[in-house]
């Protein structure tokens, strides 16, 4: 494809600014390289002119980060940026001469750190958050097939550019960063995920509020849960929440149409052994604190027996979680009036199931205006 002419510096009978032709010629050649046989034949020279004119509009932004005073110049700039991106973007689409000679130029790094520079501008433009977007989308389409491209832009984009942007208020560039994630990871990656787990667990976050996009939920089925050294540095500083997301992930896939590769069930079993271990041994905390001398005022004074009281309820995937509860319930209220009479209480008011209190052992005796919990006989165990 030859390089398409340049536009007049005249038309109409004015002059027009430099950046003006720069921008109808970029958006010129993004119209052509949505042609595969355009893409397959342009001349790198064409490039090497993208390059330049992203370079040279990118000391807008740097301008503008140093003195937020010159912010309100960017607008030309960011056209220009958005335009260079969109030009690079449709370039590189299937076509692996291009991702190649896009690459050798270095404009993966120039890329990368105009997008980090994106997160320090204050301004509230859309044509900010376009140029931010249309640069991630080059990032994935020049990764895309491609291992070479795909190492050069882990070495530039992590671990900040992903720490960026994976939790930005944009759901679009969250989206993007997750795509440009998913398509650099691999096996050796993942090892240094796990000295950066912030980003593996932003990724959850990213799933967690944005369900509908596909690539946090593609990164964690398809990269994290092939890690089990991955997925226990994870757990062990995820928050509960993000837990059950990582848990009902796992059900999904486990309950999708498509059935466990062979290789993956050892894998799933082993993730199922660690939630289960993690469980086992929080409620043997819970036990070993109620069984504590003194443990059991404590838990009163910190509301903790409606706590434990409201989570005996019917749960098919925590089926002896009811046991446990009457466990803690017996400790609590042994030899203790004051956790007895609370409960007492608790009864009176509908919160507590008469039930649960004979299966710890207590009944519930009215006498005139109060309520006694007095002891049964029959103390059954867990």
């Amino acid at each position: 494809m030859a390089a398409p002419r340049p536009l007049p510096v005249r038309l109409s009978g004015v002059i027009m600014p430099a950046s003006i032709q720069d921008l109808e010629a970029l958006r010129a050649l993004t119209a052509l390289f949505k042609e595969q046989r355009n893409r397959e034949t342009a001349p790198r020279t064409i490039f090497q002119r993208v390059l330049d004119i992203l370079k040279k509009s990118s000391q807008a932004v740097e301008l503008a980060c140093r003195d937020p005073s010159q912010e309100e110049q960017l607008a030309s700039s960011l056209q220009l940026i958005t335009e260079c991106f969109r030009c690079l973007r449709n370039a590189c689409i299937e076509c692996y001469v291009n991702q190649n000679s896009i690459r050798n130029l270095d404009t993966i790094g120039v890329a990368a750190d105009l997008i980090l520079l994106f997160r320090e501008l204050r301004v509230e433009q859309e044509s900010l958050l376009t140029a931010f977007r249309c640069g991630l989308q080059f990032l994935g389409n020049i990764a895309s097939r491609n291992e070479d491209s795909q190492s050069v832009v882990w070495l530039h984009a992590f671990p900040e550019l992903f720490l960026s942007c994976l939790n930005h208020p944009d759901k679009k560039i969250v989206a993007y960063s997750s795509m440009i994630l998913f398509t650099c990871l691999n096996s050796s990656r993942i090892k240094e995920l796990e000295e950066n787990l912030n980003i593996a667990i932003n990724v959850i976050e990213a799933h967690q509020k944005h369900p509908e996009s596909e690539w946090p939920f593609l990164i964690i089925t398809d990269h994290f849960l092939k890690s089990p050294e991955l997925v226990q540095a994870m757990y062990a500083k995820m928050s509960n929440q993000e837990r059950v997301t990582l848990l009902d992930i796992m059900i999904a896939k486990v309950m999708a149409e498509e059935p466990l590769a062979r290789d993956e069930v050892p894998l799933f079993l082993s993730h199922a052994q660690l939630f289960a271990s993690t469980f086992v041994d929080q409620c043997k905390t819970v036990l070993k604190l109620t069984s504590e001398q003194h443990a059991d005022d404590e838990v009163n004074e910190l509301d903790g027996i409606p706590l434990i009281l409201d989570s005996c309820r019917p749960d098919d995937r925590n089926p002896f979680l009811t046991q446990w509860v009457v466990y803690a319930i017996r400790n609590l209220t042994e030899d203790n009036s004051q956790n007895q009479d609370l409960i007492a209480k608790m009864e009176e008011q509908g919160l507590a199931d008469t039930s649960l209190l004979k299966k710890v052992g207590f009944e519930v005796e009215k006498r005139g205006d109060k309520l006694i919990l007095k002891s049964t006989s029959d103390t059954a165990q867990p």
